[in-house]
């Protein structure tokens, strides 16, 4: 079957070289029964891989069930994929066949394989390399035959030098790797993604097709996407709902980008920073607002606090000069030269009263799952521990929202 004809049958929009290789990979690998690991980030569409390699496989007139192994509890996710025995534990009322039982013959699709308990891949690696499973509570070795396609949105190398996935299930199912790349790497694929949203969410409402303008489609193609072909969509269905002509700007398209991921492109474009320079911005504006916060607590009567806790006294405002590109050619280091030197060598300095950092131990406190549990714990903080709020306001899901609270071990 050639390329374009799969696209056509299952839906897939897109030429980019990336996209077109997972396809290609998929096909080839489909007819066989090798293992097949799927890996990209969330929102990418690895669970269509899923459906394509099913349906183009021997195994397509047998079952096919996809399992989000992040989303069951650990303490009973052996019972479902392998079945209990009755009195195996408390609440096991009866005898209760598994998802690799029910499926024998056909196809399991393994959602977020990496969150899977190290017991659970041990059980999981003897299905792959035996076919032999056991119910929870049992002794009877049972048989199955069943395709494992497992997906994942995290680094599993590193999960295995960390000691929290098995190296020899990690290449059991890397048999055939599929990459499905990030939406911000497709090029002009975003514009076709969205032009087919807008057209299904035009028919479904009744209007005509949401237009973009020239500098509107300069923005979505410059849009980092973290929440990939997912948020897209969102987007698309917000501009179709929202836009009361049949025309988005980029002014419009603004106000339904979510702001914090806006922010970063809205500074790359208007200053030209590169990466390094972007951190140190960031870093100055974080030093800005606490120095704010400070300033608002002094001025307010609570002097005792810094002396208790030992704080420093607020520097004085003026010290702190707006961090903001100005209307000449000047790079935003230049711009900055008063602040900080951006030479590779040199320290950071922030103030004469402040620590000195070289840049070693400031990558280090920019750890990105630091600052990632410090942005949960505030928005948990922020919505009185309403996670399906704190979710929405974080721009993830609650199941990503409760796996991470899970993971950084946060009380909420």
């Amino acid at each position: 079957m050639e390329l374009q004809s799969i696209k056509q049958r299952f839906e897939i929009i897109g030429n980019s070289s990336q996209l077109n290789n997972a396809l290609q990979i998929a096909q080839k690998v489909a007819p066989t029964d090798l293992s097949v690991l799927i890996t990209g980030e969330s929102g990418v569409g690895k669970e269509a891989f899923s459906k394509i390699i099913y349906q183009l496989s021997l195994r397509k007139h047998e079952k096919f069930i996809a399992v989000n192994c992040g989303a069951i509890p650990e303490g009973t996710i052996d019972s479902e994929l392998f079945g209990h025995v009755k009195g195996s534990f408390t609440g096991a009322l009866d005898n209760r066949k598994g998802y690799f039982e029910t499926v024998n013959g056909g196809t399991i699709f393994l959602d977020e394989i990496g969150e899977l308990p190290l017991g659970t891949q041990a059980r999981l690696l003897r299905v792959l390399e035996s076919g032999e499973y056991l119910r929870v509570g049992d002794s009877e070795i049972r048989k199955t035959d069943v395709r494992v396609i497992a997906a994942t949105n995290v680094d599993l190398v590193k999960k295995v030098k960390q000691g929290k996935f098995r190296e020899d299930l990690y290449f059991r199912l890397n048999t055939v790797p599929i990459h499905v790349p990030p939406l911000r790497d497709r090029g002009t694929d975003i514009e076709l993604l969205f032009r087919k949203f807008v057209t299904d969410f035009a028919e479904r409402y009744r209007t005509k097709p949401i237009q973009l303008t020239d500098d509107a489609r300069k923005l979505l193609l410059s849009y980092r996407w973290p929440g990939n072909v997912r948020e897209l969509k969102n987007i698309a269905e917000q501009a179709s709902v929202l836009i009361e002509n049949n025309e988005i700007t980029a002014r419009q398209l603004e106000h339904i980008l979510p702001k914090q991921n806006l922010s970063l492109v809205v500074a790359e474009e208007q200053t030209g920073i590169n990466e390094r320079e972007l951190l140190y911005k960031m870093l100055f504006e974080m030093k800005n607002d606490l120095n704010n916060i400070k300033t608002y607590l002094w001025n307010n009567g609570h002097q005792e606090m810094f002396e208790q806790e030992n704080i420093q006294r607020p520097m004085q405002q003026d010290m702190y000069l707006p961090l903001q590109a100005s209307n000449n050619n000047d790079s935003y280091a230049e711009q900055q030269s008063n602040f900080v030197e951006l030479n590779e060598d040199d320290p950071v300095v922030f103030d004469s009263h402040e620590e000195v950092y070289d840049e070693d131990s400031f990558e280090e406190s920019l750890s990105i799952s630091d600052m990632e549990k410090r942005l949960i714990e505030k928005a948990l903080e922020k919505h009185n521990g309403t996670r399906k709020k704190a979710a929405l306001d974080l721009g993830i899901s609650e199941r990503t929202l409760y796996r991470k609270i899970n993971e950084y071990e946060i009380d909420g």
